[in-house]
Order: structure tokens, then C-alpha cells, then sequence
């Protein structure tokens, strides 16, 4: 009987909201037995980069990282917003570590390959250092990963965190029960987006490609599922979707997904 680990992944909306954040860390704290957070921070790099005069580049959503901005999102990721969230676990008595991907060789990729676009210093993961997770659980120390990996060759890459989540849990998998979160604002997959209580509860291959069908799923949520399905694919028990209530263990009202 493998041990039962949670992967969750929280959102960049979130960490900028104070009250948000204390509110997602404590049930997070609650959250029984071993865990791990991937957290992004799109927003406060955004933020910094225009105090420092640097223009940020989007393509449809995502960010063109060169070098100025690697300097940035390592400082705000790897910085400002891990720290901040480690030690609001630590007062929340959750023994929490600080990690990028370069942290332990704990996550390894290589620079996205130019095609129509040049996203710059963006990551494409090869691995994770699952023995490593795996020891520091065991000494009862929680994993908090900011969404940078590494080239092996000195290079920091801004990878998207939704991805690390979903590779992390599928580097688990193998030792581990797996569930893997993806807590965001909505409280599910909604069948119409403007009422926030028509979550699909449950998904699976067939409901989803139903759903494609439909246009139910569709823009930010066609790369959030991709992961979904991708980790499910690869042995990880099952993902969940939904706003913070999710991981109250009496909370109904989000989305579960399974083959």
C-alpha cells in the first residue's frame, strides 16, 4: 500500500491577495499527511518590472522571458513570493523548504526550441529528482516550488507552474499515491461560466472530449486539462480542480478527474 501524497498547485491571483493567501496556506496546513506546493507569481513580476521601467511581453498570455526578465521572476518567484509563502507555512507549523528547480537538481529542462515564436528563457521539463523529494518528505520537511527550472548548464528558465505541478506529481507517482490540486479562482470546470455553481464533478476521457466538443472547455482551460490528462496518463491517481474549499475534506463542489 503506497503512502498517499498531495501535489497542489495555487495560482499567482492568490499570492497577491494578503487575505487569500493566509486563507489558501492554512488549509493547505490542514491538508492530511505528506504535500507539496508549486505556486506561480506572474502578476508581482509584472508588477516589479514596471517599477524598474522593463516592459513586460505577453503572446497570448505567456511570457517572453529575456534576460532582464529572468533577473526579475527569479527574484520574485525565487524570492519575494517562495519566501513569503515558507514562512507563513512555518507559522502555521508546517516545516517548509524553499525550492527552484535548480535547487537540488530538482527539476531539469532545456530551453524551449524556437519555432514561430521566440519565448526566450522559457523551460520544457526533462525530469524531476524524485529521490530527492522523496528524502525530504521522509524527514518530514513539505517542498515549496517556485515555477523556475533549470538548463544544467547555469541557466534559470521560467517555467509554467501548472507543468511543473503536473510533472512533480508524475515523478511521484511511482512512490507515492498521487493527487495532484489545481486550486484557482472558479470552483471547478463550469459548464456555464457565468454561474459559479455549475461545476462538472466529475471528468472522465470520454466526458472531456464531450466537453471539447461543446466548447465547455475552452481557452485558459485547454492547457490547465492537457496537464490534467497528461499526469493521469502517467500513473498519477487522480486530479482535482476547484477554489481553495477544495481541500476541506468536506467540501463537494469541485472538479475530479480520472481515466
Amino acid at each position: 500500500m503506497k503512502e498517499k501524497l498531495s501535489v497542489v498547485k495555487i495560482g499567482g491571483n492568490v499570492i497577491e491577495d494578503e487575505k487569500a493567501l493566509d486563507n489558501f496556506l492554512s488549509a493547505f496546513s490542514r491538508l492530511e499527511g505528506l504535500k507539496i506546493l508549486v505556486h506561480g507569481g506572474g502578476k508581482l513580476a509584472t508588477q516589479l518590472a514596471t517599477k524598474l521601467g522593463i516592459e513586460s511581453k505577453m503572446i497570448d498570455g505567456r511570457r517572453i522571458t529575456d534576460a532582464e526578465t529572468v533577473d526579475i521572476i527569479t527574484m520574485v518567484y525565487g524570492g519575494l513570493a517562495n519566501k513569503k509563502i515558507v514562512a507563513q507555512l512555518q507559522s502555521k507549523n508546517i516545516n517548509a523548504i524553499g525550492l527552484s528547480g535548480a535547487d537540488g537538481n530538482s527539476i531539469q529542462a532545456h530551453q524551449r526550441p524556437v519555432k514561430q515564436i521566440d519565448y526566450g528563457f522559457v523551460g520544457d521539463i526533462d525530469g524531476v529528482n524524485s529521490e530527492l523529494l522523496k528524502n525530504l518528505l521522509s524527514i518530514n520537511l513539505t517542498p515549496i516550488f517556485c515555477a523556475l527550472s533549470h538548463d544544467g548548464a547555469g541557466q534559470l528558465l521560467n517555467t509554467n507552474a501548472d507543468t511543473i505541478a503536473s510533472e512533480i506529481a508524475i515523478g511521484m507517482a511511482s512512490v507515492f499515491e498521487t493527487t495532484l490540486y489545481y486550486c484557482f479562482e472558479k470552483k471547478g470546470v463550469l459548464l456555464d461560466i457565468t454561474d459559479e455553481n455549475s461545476v462538472v464533478k466529475n471528468i472522465d476521457t470520454s466526458k472531456y472530449k464531450e466537453l471539447l466538443s461543446k466548447g465547455v472547455i475552452a481557452d485558459g482551460m485547454l492547457p490547465k486539462l492537457h496537464n490534467c490528462f497528461h499526469a493521469l496518463d502517467n500513473n498519477v491517481e487522480k486530479v482535482c480542480l476547484g477554489d481553495v474549499s477544495m481541500l476541506d475534506k468536506n467540501t463537494k463542489l469541485f472538479t475530479t478527474l480520472k481515466l
